[in-house]
């Protein structure tokens, strides 16, 4: 004869289930159980307010200058290099060796692609290192805009040109 525990452990369980899958809204948390309601912010586990609070009067509406009063603002830079933050690809020439194509991405003065990282100084100054096999590479330039250039020298002692556009 089994345990009788055991067979009410069993019939708890099966019928959990089985209210789980005929009623899937009934495992999810109930409405207000982390405490509160719309409009309170204060939740506690007991103890109720003295007087409810009054809604924080609304602010005006912000009032738009015209184009021509409007001052002008010189871009803003984010770090060092934020000016050239986003998705670049880089195309080197080999005088001696094949070239390559690589993605990178910059973010705020940092640049990194699935080969190598380099850092992007606010000026536009580029440097940076790479390896894939056996093969190790440094290379510099900079970045103008949306576009640059540069030079670089691989382990091997294969040296070349690059080139850089902005996606």
């Amino acid at each position: 004869m089994q345990n009788p525990f055991r067979n009410f452990c069993e019939a708890a369980l099966l019928s959990a289930t089985l209210a789980i899958i005929a009623s899937p809204d009934m495992a999810r948390a109930q409405s207000g159980s982390a405490g509160g309601s719309i409009g309170n912010d204060e939740k506690s586990l007991s103890g109720s307010r003295e007087s409810p609070r009054a809604a924080e009067p609304s602010k005006p509406a912000r009032r738009s200058r015209p184009a021509d009063d409007a001052p002008s603002r010189a871009p803003q830079r984010s770090g060092g290099g934020g000016n050239y933050d986003g998705a670049w690809v880089l195309t080197s020439v080999g005088q001696t060796c094949d070239g390559s194509t690589d993605t990178v991405v910059i973010t705020s003065g940092t640049m990194v692609g699935k080969y190598g990282t380099g850092q992007v100084r606010p000026n536009g100054a580029v440097s940076g290192t790479g390896a894939a096999g056996s093969l190790s590479w440094t290379m510099s330039g900079r970045l103008a805009g949306r576009s640059g250039s540069g030079t670089f020298r691989r382990s091997d002692g294969c040296i070349g040109s690059w080139t850089g556009a902005k996606q």
